[in-house]
This record gives C-alpha cells, structure tokens and sequence, in this order.
C-alpha cells in the first residue's frame, strides 16, 4: 500500500503547468487581474509565489523526515487558499496561526520586513536554536515583528486569547485616549470548531458585541472536511457559526485564490470597520493525509484521495494566473524550480544549524525572574500621594493605627495597583458593582470605572483568555476566577496558552497576568466541593508558574505586590491563590485577641520567591505549612510550648516554586519536621517538601506529613472528616517528638 502521496501531488502540479496553453502577457504588474477583483497582477503572483513556498516546506519536511532530520510533518498542502487573508494583514494586527496556515505566514513574511519566511520555517522543522521565534523548541509559526505569536494548540485553545486580545486593542486604545484599527485574526480547523474552547470564543465575541462592546476579531475557519480520520458533516461549519447574535459569516472557496481574496477583503474590511467580530468560512482540502505519518489509505478510498488532489488549489491559482496574462506557463515553471533551488539550499544549511543541546538552554525562557527588578519593580509602582489621598481620604491606609483583614487589605492594595499602573485592569464575575462574592473587590469599579474594572460572563475560560489578550496588547490584567474549582474548567488557558508562550517563543512574547484565585477549604457550613477545594496539583504542574498563597493580610499585600511586579518586569504568569477561610478571619488564639489582623504595609513594600514566615526559634520541632495550616499550626505550637516543647512554624507563602533552601535551613536547625499540608494528600506539597529536606539532609531529619484525605469536600460537618484538624497536627507533632526523645535516650 502506497503510504505517501507527496510525490504524485507534486508530480501532478507539474504536468498540470506544462498542460496550460501558451497564452500572451497582456497586463502591466500594476494592473488589476480582474477589474472587479482587488489584486493587482504583481500581488497575485507574489501570492502564488507564497502558496507554492508552503507547499514545497511541506514536502521538504517528508523529505528530511525520512533522512531524521527534522521532526514535524503536519503541513499545510490544499490550504493555501489561506494567503489571501494575509494580504489585508496591517501592521498592529495581531494573528493566531494554527499549523495549516503555512501560505498565510509565506505571505505575509514576502509582504512585510522582518521574517525570512521559508528559512525560519525550515529551522524550525529541523529543531534549531537558531530558529527565530522557539528557539528549536516546536516548529511553530510565530514572529514578534509580524504580530504572530507562535501556537502550539491543535484544539483551537488559542481563540479564547484572540477574542481577548480584539476587546483589548480597543479598550488600551481608549484608556490612552486613541482610537484603533487594529485586528486580531485567529485560524483553525472544521475540526477543531467542535472543540469546548472554539465555542467559548465565539461565543464570548458574540456576548460582547451583543452588548456593544468592541471585538474586531476575525476567525478564519479553514474547512477541509476532516479530523485526521473523522469527517465534518456536509454544511455543518456554517450551520454551527451562522445565527450568533452579532456574529457575522463570510464564506469563500478557499480553492480559488481570487474568490479568497475578494471575500477575505469583504471580511477583513467588515471586522476593522464595525469593530466586530466575524467568521470566515474558507472551504479547503487537506493534501497529503493529516501528517506524514498518517496512513490516509485506512479510512478513504483511493479514488476519494485522487479526486481529492485534482482539486489542489495550486493548480487552481495557475489556471487563473495564466487564463488572465498574468504569467505565461512557461514562467510559472521557472518560479516553481527556482523556489524549489532555494528551499532544498535553505534546508541543507537549516539542518546544520545548532540544536539545544542542554536543560539549561531548554528551560531559560520558562521563568525569567531578576529578584532585585522586581523588587525595583514594586517599589517603582507606587501613585504619588496626592492621588492616593483622592481614593483612600485624608487618612491613607498604611497610617490607619487599626488593623484589618485580609479581604479588606487585598482591596487595598488592587487599589494601589490600580493607581499606580494605568494599564492594570480588573476583572472577573460579580468583580464590579457587587464587589466580589467577598468584597475584596468593593468599591474598585466606582473609584476606576467600567472601563478598567469590569464583569465578565460566566465562563472561566472566557476570562482567562481575555486576560493573555490583554497582556499581548500591553495591559496588565488582573482576572478573578471566583472558586479553585471553578479554574478545573478553564486550566488550559494557563497550562497550554498563558504557561507556554514565553517557552515557545523564546521569551519574546509574554502573558502577564496576575490570576486571583479564591479556593481552599474550612468554609464552615457552605458549598461542598465546588467552593471547598483542596487540590492545587493542576496548578503547580504548570512549568513556570509563581503560585503564592497568603496566610496573613500584610504578606497578601506584599505578595500581590510582588506578583504584578514580576508580571510587569519579566512578563510572568502569576496566580495569587487566596485562602477564604481567612478573609475575614480576625483573631487567632481566642476570641477577640485581633492576632490574625495586620497593619497595611507601606507602599513598594514586596516579598521575595523565596522569603518565608517564621514564627518561633525552637528547636525541638519544625512545623511547616502554609494558609488554613499555618493558622491552625500556630494554635498548636501554643499548646505546645506549654508543654515544654519548642517549635518554630514556617509559612512557605510561596507554593511554586518552593523556597526549598528556607526550610531546609530550618529543618537542619531542629531534626525534626512536621509538614501541615491542608490539600489532598496526593495534590499538595508535602510530598515534594519531604523528598527535599530528606535528600538535602540525607535523611538526618526525621519528619511526618498530616495532610487531607483524597477526597472530594461534603457538606456541613462531615467536611472535617477529610480536612485537617488541629488535633491531627497536634498529635503528629507530639508522636514525632517522643520518637526523637526515645532515640536519643
């Protein structure tokens, strides 16, 4: 069984130029192709030029394959229609590429300085460092001076991200008192359409304009009819897209370049225009099977794959070229094999190029962190007090001699952020008028306004999305996803989109962002697992990631302090993960003793990744916990102290990354460690602290875990049956002393 088709599909393309009649030039290149078409002849053939550099990097990339030098061989043959989009492309446009549209990124490289189009390509198929947007991390297509950023997604994840980058071109643009014409674009898939992720996008954009809010984005669907294997129903892409409310459908047979181009002038004009959002429906083949390893012979017919390639676009655009005196078949053949010349050259010298050649090299981009910058960074985002004066009153909050809790001390310092950084916004479900389900964001919305503190629909993964668009376009977006649990739905905005740009670009495109996040458990008599959730594992497996989870009201203003700074300085994605048990939580040993209150910390105030609380010097026992833990582990070293034994309790704060060093210091200074892991006993971090000091120590330190059980939250009482207890911690901590005093004696 014939497996690759790659060679009969260029075969064919040939001698379907040498049958073309010969045919006389009659048009100057400054002439238009057709009268009403808009192309001129000199941009119709620079397109066909872009369409057949695609599709020879798809057939270079089989080749190299079969030579294991190069490592990506899904391509983009019978969608090259998808450069006529690229041709209404401006500079401050931002695109979404998903990795079929190979003409698209072609053309635009031909049509704009930067990129050198077919080169970077071949780079990245050879996984070089030297290629220009990954660094020989994926093959993506991606550049900073195009507006590209690179996409990994094969789900169509990226939309999401796209939607918020078109809302935000247009709110940065009013915040700065401009105005816009800039566009995001996004393709994808008929597949991919069905995927949870397209229909938030659309549906986020269809919400926004619905309520006359900008969204100038335009969604390219490039339809072929399948899934690897699984065919789109006839008629279903636009079945599945038309009748959105504000959402508007163009569509065009991506087969036939000219027709592309005028529907795609049509929709790109519509979408910068209107400033809505706007699908367009290019109907396309796929060539060549899924990828080079796909067998397409198992799920289609020979004469289904053979009427297939007799529908190749580029056979299509040399028809036109020709039946119009664009170019004579004879001159199309030249361009063919000078192309093909100069693409097998660019891959010879691509597969000699260096490789990542170390962990080290691999990971640099991951989590670009510069303590004293950020530092700096905070101390820098401070308003001047006369403005602070203006929003806080006669008394600011770092003079006020009473203290308070943490929801009253995080609102704060978000208003501070919102003073001091003009392109902060906040936003999230009920963030606005409401104030937040816990007041932490009361009043933000009347002292700043619509435009930068605003309500989201119900939709998680719409606000995380919105939050990468925004810090694409400049902003420093600060969402709330109301519950832990809640942020299951949404995790791949994070993981696979916001986590992995700075990776695969190199560093050179950044997601800031600081995720605000209300979760963990203790919330006595309410909600059951969706507002009691324990489990921070889908969080902390995020490569790069700052996770912090404030115990106290100063460290939480101190830490989202430190967390915008990072954001600011070095692009990172931070989640400020926030205890709401300890929201309004006031006193700590007894009633009424307000230990659990704190004064505002001064302006530019921040807390290092790597700085820990530390309460005690004892040196019989280590406690380390943090949030909920920490509280209670407090409690029980009281009664312990009572007891004659000595301990010192260690808030880590900071749950990605650990501050290893801290608590192996620490735990030295004792030999014994206790971990209060309020998270499930497998989703938490008292594994991996263990491991650590364990290691570290080799195994001079005896230590213990209490954690909760692997178990969802139930209602009411029977939620402490699973949660942490203090008389848990308080009987480990005794157990794991005496077992010291009995190896010593």
């Amino acid at each position: 069984m014939a497996v690759s088709r790659a060679a009969a599909v260029d075969e064919q393309l040939l001698s379907f130029i040498a049958s073309r009649p010969a045919a006389r030039l009659h048009k100057s290149p400054s002439d238009r192709l057709v009268e009403s078409d808009p192309l001129r002849v000199c941009d119709a053939v620079r397109l066909f030029e872009a369409q057949i550099q695609s599709r020879l990097l798809d057939l270079t990339a089989r080749e190299l394959k079969a030579r294991g030098e190069s490592f990506y061989t899904i391509g983009s043959s019978g969608h090259e229609g998808n450069a006529a989009v690229a041709e209404f492309i401006e500079p401050g446009d931002q695109c979404f590429l998903h990795y079929r549209s190979g003409a698209f990124f072609c053309a635009l490289a031909d049509r704009m300085p930067g990129p050198e189009g077919a080169f970077d390509v071949l780079l990245g198929l050879a996984a070089s460092s030297d290629e220009p947007i990954a660094g020989g991390r994926h093959k993506v297509f991606g550049s900073v001076t195009l507006g590209i950023p690179p996409q990994t997604s094969t789900i169509a994840s990226h939309l999401p991200k796209a939607v918020g980058a078109a809302i935000a071109i247009d709110r940065r643009a009013h915040l700065k008192g401009e105005t816009s014409r800039a566009i995001a674009v996004a393709s994808f898939g008929d597949a991919s359409l069905n995927h949870a992720s397209s229909q938030t996008a659309l549906n986020a954009a269809a919400w926004a304009t619905f309520q006359r809010v900008p969204c100038p984005c335009l969604f390219v669907c490039e339809d072929n009819g399948f899934g690897i294997s699984v065919r789109t129903p006839k008629g279903w892409v636009d079945a599945s897209t038309g009748g959105r409310p504000g959402l508007r459908t163009f569509t065009a047979n991506g087969l036939d370049l000219l027709e592309a181009v005028r529907v795609a002038r049509e929709a790109v004009a519509y979408v910068r225009e209107e400033r809505k959002p706007a699908v367009l429906h290019l109907r396309v083949v796929r060539l060549l099977g899924h990828a080079g390893s796909d067998v397409e012979q198992l799920y289609r017919s020979r004469s289904e794959i053979e009427a297939t390639e007799a529908q190749d676009p580029l056979q299509r655009t040399v028809s036109s070229l020709v039946e119009h005196g664009a170019m004579t078949p004879e001159a199309i053949r030249s361009v063919v094999d000078a192309h093909r010349a100069r693409i097998a050259a660019l891959a010879e010298e691509a597969i000699q190029r260096p490789k990542l050649e170390t962990r080290a090299a691999v990971m640099a981009p991951l989590a670009p962190h510069d303590a004293d910058r950020v530092a700096n960074t905070a101390r820098a985002q401070v308003a001047d007090e006369a403005r602070r004066h203006d929003v806080f009153g006669e008394t600011l909050p770092e003079d006020e001699e009473r203290p308070r809790h943490l929801a009253v001390q995080l609102n704060r310092a978000l208003t501070d952020l919102l003073l001091a950084c003009d392109e902060a916004i906040v936003f999230g479900e009920d963030v606005a008028k409401k104030g937040g389900v816990y007041h932490v964001t009361a009043s933000l919305a009347e002292r700043f306004g619509v435009g930068r503190v605003f309500n989201t629909m119900l939709d998680e993964t719409s606000i995380l999305g919105l939050a990468i668009g925004a810090g694409h376009q400049g902003l420093l977006p600060i969402p709330e996803i109301q519950y832990l649990a809640y942020l299951m739905n949404a995790i791949d905005q994070l993981r696979g989109e916001a986590g992995s740009m700075q990776f695969f670009s190199n560093g050179q495109f950044q997601n800031p962002m600081v995720v605000r996040v209300a979760g963990l458990a203790y919330q006595r008599g309410f909600g059951g697992h969706f507002h009691n959730d324990n489990g921070i594992a889908a969080l902390r497996e995020i490569p790069g990631v700052l996770l912090g989870c404030p115990a106290r009201p100063d460290d939480g203003v101190k830490m989202l302090r430190t967390m915008a700074a990072a954001a600011t300085a070095h692009g990172r994605l931070a989640v400020l993960l926030e205890p709401i048990a300890l929201y309004m939580t006031r006193d700590l040993y007894k009633p009424g003793d307000g230990k659990w209150m704190a004064h505002y910390p001064a302006p530019g105030e921040s807390l290092a990744i790597d700085e820990v609380g530390v309460v005690g010097d004892g040196e019989d026992l280590l406690i380390v916990s943090y949030a909920n833990g920490f509280y209670q582990s407090l409690r029980v070293a009281q009664r312990l102290e009572q007891d004659g034994i000595r301990v010192r309790v260690v808030d880590v704060r900071w749950l990605q990354p650990l501050p290893i060093a801290a608590v192996v210091e620490h735990a030295r200074a004792t030999g014994r460690m206790l971990v209060v892991d309020e998270c499930r006993a497998s989703s938490g971090i008292a594994d991996t602290l263990v491991a650590e000091v364990v290691e570290a120590t080799e195994g001079r330190v005896r230590t213990a875990r209490v954690t909760g059980a692997d178990s969802y939250i139930p209602l009411g009482a029977a939620a402490n049956l699973v949660l942490v207890q203090e008389e848990q911690v308080e009987a480990a901590a005794r157990k794991l002393v005496e077992a010291r005093r009995v190896e010593v004696a």
